[in-house]
């Protein structure tokens, strides 16, 4: 009881609320359809990851759980399908594995590998799951360049999502040979996204609190700063979050 007073605090409330109202917006700006399916990638794809990073991983899942809640009620009822239900899950772990190193962000993708081979059709197309073989890889990079940390966070959030969609649609294999170009372009793209997030609400908050508008003690990570933001001893504005 007394660990989740300390994750739910006023900071992170108010940080929940408006990442959610952020999130809700991004989520109305279309990118490309999911195969199978009504539901669409949004801008949020490349927002949401980032959540996590500035309180923790705990409040930003559920910043981001309330982005996706809050979009489903007022959408939700127009969108028959599996797929809305599936969208609620892969962001969550992208959360996970942007805002913290830990072993989940090997043991996802592992497990999203052997879901997807164990389906018949994923049989067919074992190599489609190649592709989340990149978080396991970037996982080990994440610390040193952002770029990888956005790419096992997008491709982690590709991993479960895949593993779900073809045991809930089981698309036939053409499809899926199909989508293979598809997911390189759509992936590297939401990676940049989510870097230019990252760096972004970053370079925000630093603006906020070294003008004295505003200080939460969010974490603002130095090295993705604009150098007139950064403090003297080039230290940390505030203690990181897990």
């Amino acid at each position: 009881m007394k660990y989740f007073h300390q994750l739910i605090t006023k900071k992170n409330l108010l940080f929940v609320a408006i990442f959610a109202i952020l999130g809700f917006i991004a989520l109305q700006i279309p990118v490309a359809q999911l195969a199978g399916s009504k539901v669409k990638f949004t801008i949020y794809d490349a927002f949401a990851p980032v959540a996590g990073s500035f309180i923790g991983s705990i409040p930003g899942v559920i910043a981001v759980f309330f982005m996706q809640f809050f979009n489903f009620l007022v959408h939700g009822a127009q969108i028959q399908d599996a797929g809305t239900i599936i969208r609620f899950f892969p962001m969550l772990f992208a959360v996970l594995y942007f805002s913290k190193k830990g072993k989940i962000n090997l043991i996802v993708p592992a497990l999203a590998i052997v879901a997807f081979i164990a389906h018949p059709i994923g049989r067919t197309v074992w190599y489609f799951p190649i592709f989340w073989l990149i978080p396991i890889a970037a996982h080990f990079f994440r610390d040193q360049f952002l770029f990888a940390r956005a790419l096992g966070a997008t491709f982690t959030a590709h991993a479960v999502g895949g593993a779900l969609w073809i045991w809930f649609f089981a698309l036939p294999a053409p499809v899926w040979n199909s989508l293979i170009p598809v997911v390189i372009a759509e992936r590297l793209l939401f990676a940049l996204g989510i870097c230019g997030s990252f760096i972004l609400v970053n370079n925000l908050l630093g603006l906020l609190e070294k003008r004295r508008l505003l200080y939460l003690g969010f974490y603002i990570d130095q090295k993705y700063l604009a150098p007139v933001l950064r403090n003297k001893q080039n230290e940390p504005a505030t203690s990181s979050t897990t």
